[in-house]
């Protein structure tokens, strides 16, 4: 029969709770309340009636080392989820609970850990992610019947706070694809009209383009992790086909013949040739062109990384109201 002791060593007071496993053997834990002790107790009673019953001896591996088998774990993701997992391991969950063993983090201490993420000033969305993390670390040693169960499950998390998308009109976007110059201006209206993700116009194939049926066909992307890119299929694993305004089509036709291209080769390149990089042009060519143009910086980097609701919403405004696009002949 499980039960409660009161021992006092050196004129400190503990309570030792005492039960057997499935087995028979005896158990004993020590803490500093008894009521922590009973509670501890009925969980334990409550496990073994359910099968669920685990060894708390289980749970004394450490969190950092467990940590890093999970994240081992993670080699199917996509790089840049990974470098994600990664950093907020490394930046936000690991020094806070790298010495701590699995059994040692407890509902409490995460709900103290999240309190003290929000007011250092990490965002909501930054916080509900390191606090996904370390969900899914301390899942993986329930799996492995390390733990009875997740203390990170249902701990409440701050709400996401919601940013206002911000966007340009037709008229800005011709602006812009001006004021960026020749080698990027067909790039502008391709991001503000057809709502690719940075990394899918990056991958971009000759061959992908059917400039006769007005679209192209989306099916890898690149994405920077670190230094260096990394190709693979699109974020979603799924092919789709991006219908191409007349106007772009035009444009398109324009961009490729100006230079010697094959099927294989890259729409859309570097000055001299090679991927683009988003940190490059974005920093080095659409800020300094947006200021030029007397544009809100603020508002044309998320518009133009972020136009696949835009670019829907062109699509479907009746007649009358659809943004006139430039034509192909419109000065450069």
């Amino acid at each position: 029969m499980s039960h409660v002791e009161k021992r006092t060593q050196a004129g400190r007071v503990t309570y030792r709770a005492r039960w057997r496993d499935p087995s028979g053997r005896e158990r004993k834990r020590s803490f500093n309340r008894k009521t922590d002790a009973q509670r501890f107790l009925v969980g334990v009673e409550d496990a073994k009636l359910r099968g669920a019953y685990v060894d708390p001896a289980k749970g004394k591996v450490g969190f950092a080392e467990w940590a890093e088998r999970w994240f081992a774990t993670t080699a199917d993701l996509k790089p840049g989820t990974r470098r994600t997992y990664r950093m907020l391991l490394d930046n936000q969950v690991l020094p806070h609970f790298g010495t701590a063993t699995l059994a040692g983090i407890d509902t409490l201490a995460i709900r103290e850990w999240i309190a003290a993420l929000v007011e250092g000033g990490l965002s909501p969305s930054r916080v509900r992610n390191a606090h996904q993390v370390l969900s899914q670390v301390l899942a993986a040693a329930v799996e492995g019947g390390r733990l009875a169960r997740n203390p990170a499950a249902g701990v409440r998390l701050p709400k996401r706070v919601e940013r206002e998308m911000l966007f340009l009109d037709a008229g800005q976007v011709e602006q812009l694809a001006d004021a960026v110059g020749p080698h990027y201006r067909v790039l502008v209206y391709f991001l503000a009209y057809t709502g690719l993700r940075f990394g899918e116009v990056v991958a971009l194939r000759v061959k992908r383009l059917d400039l006769l049926r007005g679209r192209c066909e989306v099916v890898e992307s690149a994405t920077e992790v670190g230094s260096a890119l990394v190709w693979g299929p699109t974020k979603t694993d799924e092919r789709r086909a991006v219908r191409l305004p007349r106007f772009l089509v035009e444009l398109l036709a324009e961009h490729l013949a100006d230079r010697p291209h094959g099927p294989d080769d890259l729409v859309f390149t570097a000055p001299q040739g090679g991927p683009l990089r988003e940190r490059k042009f974005l920093h080095g060519q659409l800020k300094p062109a947006a200021r030029r143009a007397g544009l809100s910086e603020t508002l044309c980097a998320p518009t133009i990384f972020g136009t696949r609701r835009r670019a829907c919403s062109f699509a479907r405004a009746p007649a009358s109201r659809r943004c006139s696009a430039p034509s192909a002949t419109s000065p450069r």
